[in-house]
């Protein structure tokens, strides 16, 4: 059970997780890459690192012969397999011991029965923890599903048994559509998951989701490290998660907490594993969802409340060492919370963003689990996850302010995020009041979520730092010091610049000298700031006598500025095209118009639903494209006829590339 080198299966920020936890006990890391990830943060913070093939997981992350040639050929003599791809695969992890290696993680075994919903709830029931009532039966013929399905009555849930993640799972509460939901549920989890069986089970509406961390060794010890709620969910993916959850009866979390530990222990498990409930607040029950066989992503707010290292715990025990304390020692301190930051638009249906990372400016003095930097190309071949935020802090309360400030502070540019999106979620008295629950998301913003809108004065201040960032300082342009003549403005004062808010067609106005400038937005609304200064992203001035600082950053895009403030409502983005940046564009216009339907992100073609000659009609799904695991189905901008098409089913095409060009003319 020796090693000294640990193979990293995996990329992104768990990678960089699992190295400082090997940098901590002395361990080298290998890290595997596939040539997407090739200059990624943790390819070159890794001992060791190789390419293991393209930018596809099938290709890279999912290829387990690359991955164990890898092993071998950097003399590693464990592998970790973080979470996501190989992470819960029983025939990976037996593979990898096949081979000689350790795998940092439990035996094939149980990986393989809890990674069946029908065997782990089976388990768990022999165990004496409780689970929803429902069908698990091997009999798996429409006729059985759908005599269960009404002895269950609605409404009830149809899940794949390999599923996760909520691939492969209906909500039926009208039984008419019951074999509907059973066959495309079973069809969902073949594709999916290679195994379409499907068992029945209880929904619980308004059911709150609480896990509980287990962490065991070779020797049989089991402990439990309390419990975490991830119930701000969006299809089953979690977004916010916390520990100790909260607002649980003390008896109920004591018996949460047991029931992972006996069923843990009856199934032999090693290594950190979380074991997840449904928990329904009205009647104060739970009820076992799965186990989850590996590391967690939201593993960091258990190490905040209790000081343990869960890596380097896995790292241990994959080295036969016995756990170092026992549930007696274990002490939960404060509250902690944890915000996933993705390269996605919340407004806009969660469309995954993609590009190159032009800002990353985090705030100080919390913890940031991140996979990316400045420079970091954010491609779609992943999953949209780039870090993770998370606060500690001596009650929830406290807790939450804190997540908030800190997202306020937090600067990304080049690429979107979810931060506003996550803001607006941590401060909705729903979620402060512990009314959300998993199913909730459109409870809490029933219009749709939008971005806040900034208020007057903060675009006012983002166009005066801009001002301060292209305009000369005193004295080093001639204009300042030449004599009475100039062509803009009387002699000897400066003239007005011109900055077009993207979307605008009327600009914004700043006039004046560098001891008083006015900005006078397209509305006619005016702001004078008095002693303006830019200096190391810190704008400054006074209103009304009233000084001001404002965090600003500032990027220059393709094809205008970027101006990232803190404003009111948390940092707020603002885009302006000077002059020159006009000028360029009209000389500029894109080939083809509104009847080209283009790629909106780059993805891989999926399939295309049209041919030379079909008639469409505007909003008809054209092409179906993936990105980072998403599907987005691509829309007639304008009715007419398919004239061309330049792209096929598998095609990996870039963001903005022309896919169907219509002769929308053609149309009477």
């Amino acid at each position: 059970m020796s090693f000294t080198r640990v193979l990293i299966a995996n990329r992104g920020e768990i990678a960089r997780r699992i190295q400082r936890g090997c940098r901590k006990l002395g361990l080298e890391s290998v890290a595997v890459f596939s040539v997407a990830d090739r200059d990624a943060p943790f390819v070159a913070e890794a001992d060791h690192a190789i390419c293991i093939g393209g930018a596809a997981p099938s290709d890279s992350y999912l290829n387990i012969e690359a991955i164990l040639g890898a092993a071998h050929a950097t003399g590693a003599g464990a592998v970790h397999p973080g979470y996501g791809f190989l992470s819960e695969n029983a025939d990976f992890a037996a593979a990898v011991e096949a081979a000689g290696l350790v795998f940092i993680g439990p035996e094939p075994d149980a990986i393989a029965q809890m990674g069946s919903k029908i065997a782990a709830k089976a388990a768990a029931e022999a165990a004496g923890v409780p689970v929803l009532p429902g069908y698990r039966g091997a009999d798996q013929s429409d006729a059985r599903l759908l005599q269960e399905a009404k002895a269950l009555g609605t409404p009830f849930l149809v899940k794949a048994s390999a599923g996760g993640g909520g691939r492969g799972m209906r909500l039926v509460t009208d039984m008419a559509d019951a074999p509907e939901a059973i066959a495309s549920a079973r069809a969902e989890a073949q594709g999916a998951f290679g195994d379409p069986a499907v068992f029945l089970e209880r929904y619980a509406p308004r059911a709150r989701h609480v896990e509980v961390q287990v962490l065991g060794d070779t020797n049989g010890t089991v402990l439990h490290l309390g419990d975490r709620d991830c119930s701000l969910q969006r299809n089953h993916q979690k977004l916010i998660e916390e520990a100790p959850a909260p607002d649980l009866p003390d008896d109920l979390r004591e018996d949460m907490r047991a029931a992972a530990v006996r069923l843990a222990q009856a199934i032999g498990y090693r290594s950190a594993g979380t074991v997840e409930y449904l928990y329904d607040p009205e009647h104060a029950e739970y009820y076992f969802l799965e186990m989850n066989t590996r590391l967690q992503v939201e593993h960091p707010v258990t190490e905040a409340i209790t000081g343990i290292d869960l890596v380097e715990w896995q790292l241990r025990i994959a080295r036969d060492e016995a756990l170092g304390f026992a549930q007696s020692d274990l002490r939960f301190d404060g509250h902690a919370i944890e915000v996933r930051i993705a390269a996605e638009n919340p407004a806009e249906n969660y469309r995954p963003e993609t590009g190159t990372i032009t800002l990353w400016a985090p705030p100080s003095g919390v913890r940031l689990d991140t996979g990316v930097s400045e420079g970091s190309v954010v491609g779609h071949h992943y999953d949209s996850m780039l870090a993770k935020l998370i606060v500690h802090a001596p009650d929830r309360a406290t807790a939450i302010r804190e997540s908030v400030a800190a997202i306020n502070r937090f600067a990304v540019g080049g690429v979107g995020v979810n931060l506003a999106f996550q803001r607006a979620l941590l401060m909705h008295p729903d979620f402060a009041a512990l009314r959300h629950h998993t199913a909730g998301l459109a409870e809490l913003f029933p219009d749709g979520w939008t971005p806040p809108k900034p208020d007057a004065q903060s675009r006012a201040l983002a166009a005066l730092a801009l001002h301060l960032n292209l305009a000369p300082k005193t004295g080093n342009s001639p204009w300042q010091t030449l004599g009475a003549w100039r062509l803009t403005a009387p002699a000897g004062r400066p003239g007005a610049a011109y900055y077009w808010a993207l979307g605008d067609d009327d600009p914004t106005r700043v006039a004046g000298d560098a001891t008083k400038l006015a900005v006078i937005l397209p509305d006619g609304a005016h702001l004078a700031i008095a002693a303006p200064d830019l200096a190391a992203n810190r704008l400054t001035g006074r209103i009304d006598s009233t000084p001001f600082a404002r965090t600003a950053h500032l990027r220059r895009a393709k094809d205008h500025w970027q101006v990232h403030l803190s404003a009111p409502d948390g940092m707020a983005t603002f885009g302006f095209e000077t002059l020159a940046d006009r000028h360029l564009q009209r000389a500029s216009e894109q080939a083809g118009g509104a009847d080209t339907l283009r790629a909106p992100m780059p993805g891989a073609v999926v399939e295309l639903r049209v041919a030379p000659g079909d008639r469409v009609a505007a909003g008809d799904t054209l092409v179906v494209l993936e990105a980072m695991k998403l599907l987005q189905s691509l829309t007639a901008p304008v009715s007419g006829i398919v004239a061309e098409i330049y792209c096929a089913a598998g095609d990996t095409v870039a963001g903005q590339a022309p896919l169907v060009k219509l002769d929308p003319e053609e149309i009477q």
